[in-house]
């Protein structure tokens, strides 16, 4: 009866350490992915401000203002 016991735990603890094994390399698989996603959401935020940099610059050029002063006549 004692080495059905020690049996059955045996079992049970090679089952749980399966499945946090299991559970480790899933969660070790998706952190290059989102590292990817984050590469790609950072190059976008930069291209995102080089151009908001541009538009910046054109709307502060003193043609920008004379353009618009012949337009409102």
């Amino acid at each position: 009866m004692n080495s059905t016991l020690v049996f059955v735990l045996l079992i049970i603890g090679m089952v749980m350490c399966a499945n946090i094994v299991q559970t480790y390399l899933k969660h070790r698989k998706k952190e290059p992915e989102a590292n990817a996603e984050l590469e790609d959401t950072l190059a976008k935020i930069e291209a995102l401000e080089e151009r908001i940099q541009v538009l910046e610059r054109i709307i502060t050029e003193n043609r920008f203002d004379l353009k618009k002063e012949i337009d409102s006549l």
